[in-house]
């Protein structure tokens, strides 16, 4: 019999090793013994699945339901390998169930093998709560990688939140634990309680691996099925090529519309499928891109500080919903992007912070691994284990759910030991320099294991410092990105157009200084939700002058941003000109399309993106340098700027002029490539758009023999105030 020592450890969850104590075991000379832990059980019968009694009545060594007892020698290992356990409980009620303990262990010898190296692609198949039969019994596979811990049991409703009933076995090669219950299913919560390396009890631990979790304040895991893994889609390869149009609807899905009627309640994953991508479909965007999904604890990160990475958050309803979402917008012709945030992650004790009582995940340094702009933890990106764990949630999106590209949240953070801290408060890397060379290997890693495991999708950087070569591949020395964010562009031409008109003569630098740089990146123009929040104002807010100049001014930013190369991005609500700042806990101020202004502005942004789409000049040649030529960039003194784009074909030419005074020019004179007929196609200040209609009255003009700015032909156009004027060529 076992002693009573060995006894108490596991009735007081401290035993390291409870597969060598309950369940099954052959004793040396004496026979097989079954031991078993139910706290409040009073009698507990041994069955095989047939209902055969194979055990009278096991001895009840300690009242609080530690029992064990010896088979008969006649029955041998193979009759007792499908035993169940019958059991009378306190209240009188009994039960068959199965015993844990009596399953064999979950990890095949190559997951082992490639979660102790690090190198596992796709750890979501084998950690976390998995649903699947094991000899024959229904039931959820837990496993979760804590090295540093001394026990680890799983908690949940099937048990009572007691951590005594299910103990963890050890897989030490690998530092994981594991455990089979049977009949835990779909909608079960539960989270991982965890002894640390002193024999500390931690807070309880959600599952990093966690496919779906409770919505907030609550913070279990729930176990969740797997989607199915996607197939490649050729379709969605070429929706995502360099050379195709790039329109994104940046989306708070939280505040983008709500039910006020109802509690202003966010809508659901459907909900949303049936209004939101068909509105941006209808809007003509290509791509929408989502503020971070993933489960994350505080309303106010809008998702920037996740907990949850492999979980889609539960405000919008089950995790199954997403992928149904997702599926909409493909039918729809429309890709879906996510932020993605392997910058950092917040401290809150359910997370990964401390997680097996050991700085784990996190650095132990804080000069390494807190965050003092945001209160958050920073990655060990040189542990391969969380590399791993990184790289893998990268694909679960792309593959599970079918994601056409990861937006890569606060890149220059990453890059850079020295982002936001003074002297003293940073490491340098092993050469002494600032760069932080294990984040770097870890993003290039990310980008081309992205690149092979699925060729269809791309990545993007929000990276705003100079840090050379991010939309280079890694062969070639770069970060392996295919985009990235333009944050020089936003910056430069935001404060100009924010100037009082009759000053913009004396910066015109600051509206054409990214073509001095635009081809040294695959850019992505974002005007995204940073620029409306934090006391910057609304995109309306910035424009200097009356409200009508205020909408034609902005009227002419997007004109100007959709014909300069570059992909495209904008923040919801500012396709309609929202006047007020974005608040994450209020709808987009709908009503506004009610005025013609607001909605002649929906109306342009409308027809520039289906401009942009069908107009291979505008996309084509986004990031070489003969897709874009200036006409004149020296008018300074008007504050007008024109360019040329050029498509792959020869007869693909799009004329762009910009004029960012009030003031009307007359018969301006710009110099064009080729005779033939320049035909408006999109015109700022049309009244369609809420405009004053100045422009081509007949919306054609003919290119006269006249050579002007150094090409031998020119038009004369009437170029409207606080306007972009777009021309398409044709022959003849």
């Amino acid at each position: 019999m076992l002693d009573s020592s060995a006894i108490d450890l596991v009735r007081h969850a401290a035993h390291g090793d409870p597969f060598g104590v309950l369940g099954v075991h052959q004793l040396p000379g004496d026979g097989l013994w079954l031991r078993c832990f139910l706290p409040g059980a009073t009698v507990v019968l041994v069955q095989n699945a047939a209902g055969r009694l194979l055990h009278p009545g096991l001895v009840k060594r300690h009242a609080d339901g530690f029992f064990e007892g010896r088979f008969d020698d006649k029955l041998t290992r193979a009759d007792l390998a499908d035993y169940r356990l019958q059991v009378t409980w306190h209240d009188g009620q009994r039960s068959v169930i199965d015993d844990p303990y009596r399953f064999p262990p979950l990890l095949g010898e190559m997951d082992v093998w490639l979660m102790a190296e690090g190198t596992h692609l796709r750890p979501y198949e084998v950690l976390g709560a998995t649903q699947r039969e094991l000899l024959g019994v229904q039931g959820t596979a837990f496993a979760v990688w804590a090295p540093n811990a001394t026990r680890v049991s799983v908690v949940g409703d099937f048990n009572f939140w007691d951590g005594r009933c299910h103990p963890m076995r050890l897989r030490r090669e690998c530092g994981v634990w594991e455990l089979f219950i049977p009949g835990v299913g779909a909608g079960t919560a539960y989270k991982y309680e965890i002894l640390g390396r002193e024999g500390q009890l931690l807070p309880q631990k959600a599952d990093p691996f966690a496919l779906q979790a409770e919505l907030r304040p609550a913070t279990a895991s729930i176990v969740s099925a797997l989607p199915p893994l996607l197939p490649p889609s050729p379709e969605r390869q070429r929706a995502n090529a360099l050379d195709a149009p790039m329109s994104v609807y940046e989306v708070h899905l939280g505040s983008w519309r709500r039910k006020p009627e109802e509690g202003n309640r966010w809508l659901s994953w459907d909900e949303l499928a049936d209004t939101l991508v068909p509105y941006a479909a209808d809007m003509g965007f290509t791509h929408l891109e989502l503020l971070p999904v993933s489960e994350h604890p505080f309303d106010g990160s809008w998702g920037y500080q996740p907990v949850g990475l492999f979980a889609p958050t539960a405000r919008f309803g089950p995790a199954a919903g997403f992928r149904r979402f997702v599926d909409r917008c493909h039918e729809q012709g429309i890709g879906v992007l996510l932020d993605w945030v392997p910058a950092h992650f917040p401290s809150d004790a359910h997370g990964l912070t401390h997680f097996d009582g050991t700085p784990l995940y996190e650095h132990a340094d804080p000069r390494e691994g807190f965050h003092q702009d945001w209160s958050t933890l920073i990655y060990n990106f040189g542990r391969t284990e969380v590399r791993n764990f990184l790289v893998g949630n990268a694909l679960f999106w792309l593959e599970r759910y079918g994601i056409d590209g990861l937006r890569v949240d606060a890149v220059a953070s990453m890059l850079y030991r020295d982002y936001s801290r003074k002297a003293g408060e940073w490491v340098p890397n092993v050469h002494g320099g600032r760069e932080n060379l294990e984040a770097i290997s870890f993003l290039q890693r990310m980008n081309e294991v992205v690149g092979v495991e699925r060729p269809q999708a791309v990545t993007l950087a929000e990276e705003s410092t100079a840090f050379p070569a991010v939309s280079r591949p890694v062969y070639a020395g770069g970060l392996g990105f295919h985009y990235k964010w333009n944050m020089g562009w936003m910056h430069d031409t935001l404060q100009y157009i924010q100037r009082d008109p009759l000053y913009r003569r004396y910066h015109h630098g600051e509206i054409t200084f990214s073509m001095v740089y635009a081809f040294n990146e695959n850019f992505v123009l974002p005007i995204s939700h940073d620029e409306v929040v934090h006391g910057k104002g609304s995109m309306l807010a910035k424009m200097p002058g009356d409200r009508w100049q205020q909408f034609a001014n902005l009227r002419a930013y997007y004109g100007f941003m959709f014909a300069h190369p570059g992909k495209k991005l904008l923040f919801m609500g500012c396709e309609f000109a929202q006047g007020r700042e974005w608040n994450h806990d209020q709808s987009l101020d709908w009503h506004l399309l009610e005025d013609p202004a607001h909605e002649g502005m929906r109306r342009l942004v409308r027809d520039l993106n289906h401009l942009y789409r069908a107009t291979k000049a505008l996309y084509q040649r986004d990031f070489t340098p003969d897709g874009f030529e200036w006409i004149d960039h020296n008018d300074a003194e008007r504050s007008v700027i024109s360019f040329l784009r050029r498509g792959s074909d020869a007869g693909s030419i799009i004329v762009v002029v910009c004029n960012f005074t009030p003031t009307l020019h007359h018969g301006y004179r710009l110099g064009v490539p080729h005779a033939g007929v320049y035909r408006e196609r999109i015109n700022t200040d049309s009244t369609h758009y809420g405009g004053s209609n100045v422009g081509s009255p007949f919306g054609e003009i003919t290119a006269q023999p006249h050579a002007w700015h150094g090409r031998p032909h020119c038009i004369e156009v009437a170029l409207p105030p606080l306007a972009t004027v777009i021309f398409e060529w044709r022959a003849g």
